[in-house]
């Protein structure tokens, strides 16, 4: 089942994806793609509803991110071995954990917006995690029973923030619109194997990612294991997984986002994103 959530922004509503590529509004059934609705109860229950009885949301509307209510936007540093070896960094002994702030989720097409004073503004294609039940101290057999699914994310990244400017990683991670989520949530039981779901980016028409959750240092039943020891995970809490090589950071000479780029981006089953690169004028 693929979820997702449409309409403008702030006011988005939840919805599904047919079977025959028509999205389904389920206004009135549940009150959004959130909370008690990502439980095993409420995916069941959802279903159990035929979407040719749900009304026809138009082709053009626009996608919101797939989940509300994310209280914890939690990312996975330095994840991919092969993007590890590209920035010259030493595998980690354990998972590196960051944040990115909750204020950044925006939907799959939402603008890329560099910040004011960014000259070294990236991508990065990633595997989101949908956290669906409550967990705390869970152990890595019973860790994907929480999981509601998962989604496509742009982890996007001011690198001389996030590097240069001292501190920790979170406020080169956290800019207005460098979280896009979608453009569905599609639910664990259509992903067999979340370790070997290919994954890819492109900016203006160019293959720069082109790499496969296969070569995760730590996989995604490890990590809502690991986090869950630190802190309660929630439902529509996210954890974005980490990146393969082919950044704009790994490139020779590093290659940045300006406005008028146009980054397009997916994972295998789970749908793609297109991003315009635009400067922020607040």
């Amino acid at each position: 089942m693929k979820l997702l959530r449409h309409g403008s922004l702030g006011a988005e509503k939840p919805g599904l994806l047919h079977n025959d590529g028509t999205m389904r509004d389920l206004t009135g059934l549940v009150p959004d793609i959130g909370g008690a609705v990502l439980s095993d109860t409420g995916l069941a229950m959802l279903r159990g509803i035929d979407p040719e009885s749900l009304p026809v949301v138009p082709k053009a509307t626009r996608l919101g991110p797939c989940v509300a209510g994310t209280g914890k936007f939690i990312c996975i540093g330095l994840n991919y071995s092969d993007h590890a070896a590209e920035t010259g960094a030493t595998v980690p002994p354990e998972p590196i954990i960051f944040m990115k702030a909750t204020s950044a989720i925006c939907g799959p097409n939402d603008p890329i917006i560099i910040p004011r004073g960014s000259e070294k503004t990236d991508w990065e294609v990633e595997l989101a995690v949908i956290v669906g039940t409550r967990a705390k101290y869970v152990t890595e057999a019973e860790a994907l029973n929480h999981v509601a699914g998962y989604a496509v994310t742009n982890d996007v990244s001011e690198r001389a923030f996030q590097i240069e400017r001292s501190g920790q990683w979170t406020k080169g991670k956290s800019c207005d619109n460098f979280g896009q989520l979608g453009p569905w949530l599609v639910t664990r039981d259509e992903v067999a194997d979340p370790q070997n779901l290919p994954m890819w980016l492109k900016v203006n028409g160019k293959t720069y990612q082109d790499g496969s959750t296969r070569t995760m240092i730590y996989g995604v039943a490890h990590l809502v294991s690991y986090l869950s020891q630190f802190m309660t995970l929630h439902p529509g809490d996210v954890i974005s997984t980490g990146t393969p090589p082919g950044v704009g950071l790994g490139q020779k000479p590093p290659h940045y986002l300006k406005p008028g780029d146009v980054v397009e981006l997916g994972v295998q089953s789970l749908g793609r994103q297109r991003q315009d690169v635009i400067t922020d004028l607040a």
